[in-house]
């Protein structure tokens, strides 16, 4: 008897062992499937494949196990052969196992049994990371997760993936010096399971000491930094000093960019060099070669028929003699946002297909020839225009706004002016908004289609809260603001509510009881009839304000009803941003004993008792450019105003209203008033934007006998809210932060209360940048420098006479509740103690923005 002993080692240290045993009385059986059996290599022998089973798959499946490694029930197999060396590899490269054997259970004449033994790599059902603020996990988790996986296999690859992911994370923030390494802990609750510790170190963030620009002559040191948007020195105010390799990229095409923008245009960086310093600071050093300064010379159009040279070159804006500026040349020729673009000008006549291409034609010293050569193509036609994503707000409420009409001609600035209107009507997520130009050049036409999400519209203000001497005041109110009329009886569009048609419902009360009630309603349809922008509006209210008890001798009231209705319409000159608006509002106001001091007379008297007639006209023109009402980047809204009643008095120019009571003067009340609100945006750079407005009130009278109506005036300081909770007193209600009502001394009546004034104006400018644009939550924060005052006669009037203040602020829009913020203001021009208690006011918005 012969005996051949061999040991077989395969890659990773795995040892495997073949177990084969015949009936031949010569050869030794091994009884055991977990030791190295004796083979006899000299005399290999055919079996058939009785059966595979498998050993230790907890989580893998284990025919697929069978299957992978070939040894299929019924096949023959030659013990020793390849087949079994063959399955082992199949199986290892699957990288599952940690260990895989196959081992014969049993032979039953040429019949042989096997096992497949496999020990499976552990599994991760958890990780969690030290070392690092609860704040960061879950950033962290969206740094791994392409990594890890819940139930995923754990491998040494997978390990230092996910660290190598969490140090490029910190890495990207600044912090140069991270590190990650991980620790494996056995999870009980699971068979073959672990949890993983990421154990974290980010480090201190590695600020830049310094940036310096070698072989520059043209522009000094300091210009080029300011031209890094992302890579900032440590020194620099308000500048976050971090290196981040992707954004230092970036800024050296900037820095290129620059050059190429005042003639260099050959200018390059040579190299650049980066180190760390003794107290750990980074030094940049960016080496340059500026080239040669270059001018325009000769620009030459070619291929031009329908517009003709001077045109083209008006439009360009470009003359003999000027700086070589490639940016300044794209812009003119394609890309300006103004409009003022060669590509416009075609464009908008139709001429979709229209190319240019700027070429140099000579080089002469430190001059460059152009020639401007043009493909105008054939004007392109409107074919289709199509719709898409508007599920709840009907076809018809977008199409009126769009100027793209099937039929006719292309115009790029009808696109942009259509994008503008499906933004301003508020059902749609701007961010997702989407228009294609489909082109078919065999026929000439091109198809427009507009992608819109939509986006919730409505608002719900449910609130209580604290009215001092009126106590706890309980407001709930709704506004819907896409809804349709003409589905309320149809039981299928009540999905909650019919909407659709783009007309605006509001409904709102507040109450504290008998002291404070006030209840309105209003109805507006933008577009009535459906074929033009006539809007149609119709509204009311009722406001009641009480003190003391009713039948006391202290007893005293306010009520006021009004209803109106108003007709707009959009101008079409001087363009059709402008629209026009008239109202009529009947107003009846009725004071018992009223003694709150804010209806006063010229001649000081307080209005506090009888009944006063209101009956008014109020014409607006307004024009508005702005793009996103909620957080406009540019554009501007501008709104001039005259609310008038007829003049009474003129009619009876007889009549000595001297004699006559101030009750009896006002009876039917006459006035004039005037307003004039501008706001005005504009991006300064990336997301931050300012804003100037301007605001200006009058209040005029006809009869000088009569004097200026005790109602209709303003009231000038605070935050705006008695606006919003006690509005529709008589009184417009304008905020002014930083100041409190009585701290305005036009506000102070001769016995030391408040009144309202007929003359006020304010200004204000802001810069605002958002922290998230998301459509359902728009945050931004805002800092603001304003002024303004209120007189109590035009002779007093001093234009230069500013109540200053200056602060910062917080917005928040949710579409379902309106605006809430925030303003901390400084009143710089408050009367008492120079000490920031009392300069300083906090101010709340809630629902809207205050006037």
């Amino acid at each position: 008897m012969r005996d051949i002993q061999q040991l077989l080692k395969f890659r990773r240290g795995l040892w495997i062992a073949l177990a084969i045993t015949s009936l031949a009385p010569s050869m030794l059986i091994a009884q055991r499937v977990d030791s190295l059996q004796i083979l006899d290599y000299s005399n290999p022998k055919d079996y058939e494949i009785g059966g595979v089973t498998v050993v230790g798959s907890t989580y893998t499946d284990a025919n697929a196990i069978t299957s992978i490694s070939g040894l299929k029930t019924g096949s023959s197999i030659r013990l020793p052969g390849p087949e079994i060396p063959k399955a082992v590899k199949a199986l290892w490269n699957l990288k599952l196992f940690t260990d895989v054997r196959i081992l014969k259970e049993k032979t039953i004449g040429d019949v042989i049994f096997l096992e497949i033994h496999v020990q499976e790599r552990p599994r991760m059902t958890n990780y969690t990371y030290e070392g690092v603020k609860k704040g960061q996990h879950e950033s962290l988790n969206e740094a791994v997760k392409q990594y890890l996986a819940k139930g995923g296999i754990v491998t040494e690859n997978m390990k230092v993936s996910a660290s190598k992911a969490i140090e490029k994370y910190f890495i990207d923030k600044g912090c140069l010096d991270a590190a990650a390494s991980v620790r494996e802990g056995t999870d009980t609750s699971r068979v073959n399971a672990v949890k993983l510790v990421f154990m974290v170190d980010p480090g201190n963030r590695i600020k830049i000491k310094d940036i310096d620009f070698v072989d520059n002559a043209a522009v000094k040191d300091k210009k080029l930094v300011k031209k890094m948007d992302k890579t900032k020195e440590k020194s620099r105010f308000l500048a976050s000093s971090k290196y981040i390799r992707d954004d230092y990229e970036k800024d050296k095409v900037e820095i290129i960019k620059y050059y190429n923008t005042i003639g260099y245009r050959d200018a390059r960086i040579l190299g650049d060099s980066i180190w760390r310093d003794d107290k750990g600071f980074l030094r940049m050093a960016i080496n340059l070669e500026e080239g040669q300064r270059y001018y325009f010379r000769n620009l030459t159009w070619k291929g031009n028929s329908i517009y003709d040279t001077a045109t083209l070159n008006q439009v360009l804006g470009i003359n003999k003699g000027d700086i070589y500026n490639q940016e300044l040349l794209e812009t003119r020729l394609r890309f300006s946002q103004e409009g003022r673009d060669v590509s416009t000008l075609y464009m908008d006549n139709g001429y979709l297909f229209f190319q240019v291409d700027p070429v140099e034609v000579a080089i002469v010293e430190d001059s460059i020839d152009l020639e401007l050569r043009i493909f105008e193509g054939p004007q392109a036609t409107i074919d289709k225009v199509i719709v898409n994503g508007n599920d709840r707000t009907h076809e018809h409420v977008i199409r009126r706004e769009l100027r793209t009409l099937p039929g006719e001609k292309f115009s790029r600035s009808d696109i942009i002016r259509s994008q503008r209107e499906i933004i301003n009507l508020g059902y749609f997520n701007q961010e997702n908004l989407n228009i294609n130009t489909p082109v078919n050049p065999e026929r000439g036409t091109v198809d427009i289609e507009y992608d819109v999400e939509e986006k919730p519209s409505d608002q719900l203000e449910l609130s209580a809260g604290w009215g001092g001497y009126r106590r706890v005041i309980g407001t709930l109110g709704v506004a819907f603001n896409n809804f349709s009329l003409r589905n309320i009886t149809n039981k299928s569009a009540w999905r909650p509510l019919p909407m659709g048609d783009g007309q605006r419902v509001s409904i709102r009360a507040q109450t504290n009881g008998d002291f404070y009630q006030s209840y309105n309603l209003s109805f507006t349809e933008p577009w009535l009839g459906g074929r033009k922008p006539n809007s149609f509006s119709v509204a009311g209210f009722y406001n009641k304000f009480a003190y003391g008890f009713k039948g006391s001798s202290s007893y005293q009231s306010l009520n006021i009803t009004q209803g109106s209705i108003s007709l707009g319409t959009r101008l079409k000159w001087p363009d059709d941003n402008f629209i026009s608006s008239t109202a009529i509002n009947l107003q009846t106001l009725g004071l018992n004993n009223w003694s709150q001091g804010l209806f006063r007379a010229d001649n000081g008297d307080i209005v506090s008792v009888g009944n006063y007639f209101n009956y008014s006209i109020r014409q607006t023109i307004s024009r508005s450019t702005v793009s996103d009402p909620i957080f406009p980047k540019s554009g501007s809204n501008i709104t001039l105003s005259l609310q008038a009643t007829p003049p009474y008095s003129l009619f009876n120019p007889d009549k000595d209203y001297t004699e006559l009571t101030t009750q009896e003067k006002f009876r039917f009340l006459e006035y004039h008033k005037w307003r004039f609100d501008m706001d005005w945006y504009a991006t300064l750079t990336g997301k931050l934007v300012v804003k100037a407005a301007a605001k200006i009130g009058m209040l005029g009278y006809y009869n000088k006998d009569i004097g200026t109506s005790p109602f209709e005036r303003f009231q000038l300081g605070g935050d705006g809210i008695n606006n919003q909770q006690f509005g529709f007193a008589g009184v417009d209600i304008i905020s002014l932060r930083g100041y409190e009502v009585n701290q305005l001394e036009g506000n102070l009546d001769p016995t030391g209360g408040t009144a309202a004034t007929p003359l006020f104006d304010k200004f204000t400018v802001e810069l605002r940048y958002p922290l998230s644009l998301n459509p359902s939550s728009t945050i931004y924060i805002l800092g603001f420098a304003q002024g303004g005052n209120a007189w109590k006669s035009f002779r007093d009037f001093n234009p230069f006479d500013f109540k200053r203040s200056a602060g910062l602020g917080l917005r928040v829009f949710l579409p379902m509740f309106g605006v809430l913020g925030f303003d901390y203001g400084v009143g710089f021009d408050k009367p008492g103690p120079r000490t920031l208690r009392n300069l300083a006011d906090f101010n709340i918005v809630l629902g809207f923005e205050p006037e």
